[in-house]
């Protein structure tokens, strides 16, 4: 059996393996993580985009509850709950995902019908 009580180091992984694991996690355990303050999601900002970041796991989103986010909470998502209401809010609002973000490195930042589609499953024509 495998022990979860540790959290693997991520600063090695490359953003791309960042989202695999996020996406293998959240199948899994049918949930995802965000953190939270008093006034709602976190929410990061690139250049070009208003992101809602995302994390595979609670110890994974409780790295990022530092400095600036201290005052954070990590916040479970149920899987069903981010398809039904999170993608076409999001999809609405014109925000993406920044999956699993580590300290220095946003990780991958998509829309989110495609973080969507990575949890449905694989139909044969």
């Amino acid at each position: 059996m495998k022990d979860t009580s540790k959290t693997p180091d991520f600063t090695h992984y490359t953003p791309e393996q960042r989202y695999q694991y996020l996406v293998e996690q959240t199948k899994a355990n049918k949930e995802l993580w965000i953190i939270q303050d008093d006034d709602g999601c976190v929410m990061l900002t690139t250049d070009d985009e208003d992101c809602i970041p995302v994390w595979p796991t609670e110890a994974a989103a409780l790295q990022w509850i530092k400095d600036e986010w201290q005052d954070c909470r990590p916040l479970s998502i149920s899987l069903g709950d981010w398809l039904e209401r999170w993608v076409p809010g999001m999809e609405d609002d014109e925000l993406f995902v920044a999956v699993f973000p580590l300290e220095d490195d946003l990780g991958v930042v998509v829309p989110p019908y495609e973080l969507e589609n990575q949890f449905k499953p694989k139909t044969k024509h």
